[in-house]
């Protein structure tokens, strides 16, 4: 106990929103002096900044790990707890302010029972005393304690301003204006922020690993109304004001530092807390209403009513060790609480990191003296900012303690320097930003220890508008990611009434509302902006397309009295394309020459009376299109349906019909040999070929004939095999349609029967002769290509030593007997002649 032991102690105890911090704060300013501690620096902050509106800025100090304002004439001291500038305690001399003052308050004095940090507020709770008054702030599970350690307290309790009332589980969705969402790691907080952005336009951020002015530049956005969201960690439970009406639980289970834990109902209580500030009031809930994360009856009864379970313990450690030597301030660290009420608290950083550095025999050749061990114990206490873990951190503060042991006991310039130039960056992600900033809180730190430093007030300076420069372009990030304007926007005038809504089409189909670009038309298809993530699409296309009528009419009109040289074929499906933009598909329809013409989807934004209009103005110009491209495919069609024509015709032409214009001879030839010389001289009149190998019409052949024959093919799902060969190719290397493959060569089937007509017309019977070889090299055909197809048409190599090669006519080969009929095509109008028994009865 301190001298000032007997000075009036007084509790103040209660939920949250009972004015407890804005008492103490009254009171301490009534006082010549003060110190208060409290569990966050934003919290720190915040009360600052209230503080130096009243008393101004050259009698108010801030001291935190990180920040530390103190003018020479500061009377009124705000902290973090670890930095209370107290004449006793684990913290007095870290801050190099040792002080005493008439009031001293403790905030959240509850948090004596947290195993990380609940060491520092028992330290506080027993031993920080003002000299006129002191105040213990904090719930009311705290009483019990208060009695055991505090006999002489006197303990005052204060009930809630406003009402808490349980609000049911709702989703995301349907959270009220003015909500917070609390989850419990960044990972989780992010997430959350994210799916608020795609659903309501956009949320704010606050986690206590934010910096001061990121935080504030974040609450502030809240404040104002910019967004009506706030997504936070359990850090807001933490006494943070801000006009907050519903609080949602994401989750209700966190990792402490050791295990993955429900949260108690004293830690639901102070985050729900935070709904309803003053007289108005507040309501909480969770995101779901079953499983882990809903909340039982028996912890909403307990919220409601303000009934927390008193705590039956606080975690101690000494306070004051022991530095006569290395071992020595290890084992006073460890030294068990006498008191019953008390227990030991769980191994710290600071605690395993000095017991990590105390392996080291350099560390202990050094730390031999007090003032080296206390030198060493407060390198221990730097926090580990960037969470990297007891090794790590330990050799990074190995490293500071190396040089503050030796030489003047400073850091070097240089290093310094070096670090917090690597950190001065302002790109990357949030998360980046987030590192660097927690990397500077580590340099801040290390600057606002006055004997660490040559020129500490120069370093605390750099540091302090690196945090600035990296909050800010954090803020902007955090905003960037999570805050989308144009859905916001969306959003505040549908409230205000959709059929207001400002939508504005632009000269090159972009859309905006309030001069916020949503995205434009491509076609009769609203794209959302590429700057706008795809999640955002359901809003933004429901809301835009519904004042979008106009503008789609218009362009319908436009389609339908479009004149033929607007429409093309697609060049790799059977589409229709205009402007640049599919319109419609090519389906299977009664015969190949008919494609059945189905609207694009994107045209549903059109009526039916536009929509039948643009229909039948694509199928008047696909029908002329295939009229003009294929017109032996339309002759083919109109002579199977032709009564007159003889029947073996009809199936041969239904068949060639079928196969595209282009066939296989053997695949026709049981129709082919009961043709008649009349129909065969029709088909030469209609222009098709009967060759030595295939049957074809060689109009057939031309690019644009060939696109369009690939196409009806597509849609009547039997697409040729192979790419569309090249424009005037000849011989090619892969399959492709109107190519008939002879060896490892594929030859255009024209080609082939332009060969084996001039080997016809060079032989003379059955005499073996020489063929002219200059046509098959023209086209590129090489010789065991050649000599493939002349064995294919009928004709026999003669080899002789000494002699031209020479070929001798043998007949057309054979005709394999097929082992079982074919398998007719589907769609082939005689394939449903293969269901039926004609064998009579």
């Amino acid at each position: 106990m301190t001298q000032f032991a007997r000075s009036p102690v007084t509790a103040v105890l209660g939920p949250t929103n009972t004015g407890k911090t804005h008492l103490a704060v009254e009171r301490m300013m009534g006082h010549a002096s003060g110190i208060m501690g409290f569990p966050l620096r934003l919290l720190a902050r915040e009360v600052y900044d209230r503080v130096v509106k009243v008393k101004g800025e050259h009698q108010v100090a801030l001291v935190t790990g990180e920040e530390r304002i103190v003018p020479p004439q500061a009377n009124w001291f705000l902290c973090t707890v670890e930095s209370m500038p107290l004449l006793s305690g684990n913290a007095a001399k870290a801050t190099g302010i040792e002080r005493e003052a008439a009031f001293v308050g403790i905030d959240e004095a509850q948090l004596g029972a947290d195993p990380e940090r609940g060491y520092v507020f028992t330290d506080r709770l027993l031993h920080a005393r003002g000299y006129a008054e002191t105040m213990i702030l904090g719930s009311n599970s705290l009483r019990p304690m208060l009695k055991a350690l505090v006999p002489d307290a006197e303990i005052i309790g204060r009930p809630r301003f406003s009402t808490l009332t349980y609000a049911g589980a709702r989703k995301l969705s349907r959270l009220p204006k003015r909500s917070a969402i609390v989850a419990f790691s960044a990972e989780e907080v992010y997430a959350v922020a994210e799916a608020i952005r795609r659903l309501r336009g956009g949320a704010a951020v606050v986690m206590g690993a934010l910096s001061p002015r990121t935080r504030n530049a974040q609450v502030a956005m809240f404040q104002a109304g910019e967004v009506d969201y706030l997504v936070a960690t359990d850090a807001i439970g933490m006494g943070l004001n801000m006009d907050v009406a519903h609080v949602a639980f994401a989750g209700l289970h966190k990792f402490d530092g050791h295990r993955r834990r429900r949260l108690t109902v004293a830690e639901m209580a102070q985050i729900a807390g935070r709904a309803g500030r003053h007289q108005r009031d507040g309501t909480f809930g969770a995101l779901v209403d079953d499983g882990p994360g809903a909340f039982a009856p028996e912890e909403v009864l307990a919220i409601e009513e303000h009934q927390v379970p008193p705590l039956s313990h606080l975690y101690w450690r000494e306070g004051s060790p022991d530095f006569a030597s290395l071992d020595a301030l290890i084992d006073s660290l460890e030294r068990k609480p006498r008191d019953e009420v008390l227990r030991a608290a769980p191994q710290a950083v600071d605690l395993a990191v000095l017991k990590k550095l105390a392996e080291e025999d350099w560390v202990r050749a050094r730390a031999r003296h007090p003032v080296i061990l206390r030198r060493l114990w407060a390198a221990c206490g730097l926090p580990d900012f960037r969470k990297l873990g007891v090794d790590p951190h330990a050799r990074f503060v190995g490293r500071v303690f190396q040089h503050l042991s030796e030489g003047r006991g400073h850091l070097p310039h240089q290093w310094f320097a070096d670090e917090i130039a690597r950190l001065d960056r302002l790109d990357g992600d949030v998360e980046t930003l987030a590192g660097r900033i927690a990397a500077a809180r580590s340099w801040a730190y290390i600057a606002h220890r006055s004997d660490w430093l040559e020129d500490p007030a120069h370093w605390a300076g750099r540091t302090r508008e690196l945090e600035e420069r990296l909050s800010d372009a954090l803020h902007a990030s955090l905003t960037q990611r999570f805050v989308d304007k144009r859905t916001t926007a969306l959003l505040r005038q549908i409230g205000a009434g959709a059929g207001h809504l400002p939508v504005v089409v632009g000269p090159e189909g972009e859309v905006t509302v309030e001069e916020h670009e949503l995205g434009r038309i491509d076609g009769f298809r609203f794209r959302v902006a590429p700057e706008a993530k795809a999640a955002d699409k359901r809003l933004l296309l429901s809301t835009a397309e519904k004042h979008l009528s106009g503008e789609f009419a218009k362009r319908g009109g436009a389609l339908i009295d479009a004149p033929d040289e607007a429409l093309s074929l697609g060049a790799d499906a059977p589409v229709v394309v205009w402007q640049s933009h599919v319109v419609a598909r090519l389906e299977s329809g009664p015969v190949l020459t008919r494609p059945q013409v189905v609207l694009d989807r994107a045209l549903d934004c059109l009526d039916r009376t536009l929509r039948d209009k643009a229909r039948a103005r694509i199928a008047a110009w696909v029908e002329g299109q295939v009229r003009r491209h294929v017109p032996a495919l339309v002759i083919l069609d109109g002579a199977v349906r032709d009564p007159e024509a003889p029947g073996v015709l009809r199936a041969f032409i239904a068949a060639l019909a079928d196969a595209g214009g282009i066939a296989p001879r053997e695949s026709l030839s049981t129709s082919l040999d009961h043709l008649e010389p009349g129909p065969r001289r029709w088909l030469r009149r209609a222009g098709i070929v009967i060759g030595t190998l295939d049957v074809f019409d060689p109009r057939l052949l031309k690019p644009e004939p060939t696109r369009w024959r690939r196409a009806l093919a597509a849609a009547r799902g039997a697409l040729p095999p192979g790419d569309p060969p090249p424009v005037g190719a000849t011989v090619l290397a892969h399959p492709a349609p109107g190519f008939r493959r002879i060896g490892g060569q594929f030859v255009r089937v024209d080609l082939v029967e332009r060969i084996a007509r001039a080997a016809h017309d060079a032989r003379e019977g059955r005499k073996p002769f020489v063929p002219d070889p200059a046509l098959a090299t023209s086209i590129g055909l090489a010789p065991a290509t050649f000599a493939r197809l002349m064995a294919m048409i009928g004709f026999q190599h003669n080899a002789r030593d000494g002699e031209a090669p020479a070929w001798t006519w043998r007949g057309r080969p054979r005709r394999r007997e097929a082992t079982a009929p074919a398998k007719p095509r589907p769609g082939n109008a005689f394939a449903a002649l293969a269901g039926l028994d004609l064998r009579g009865g």
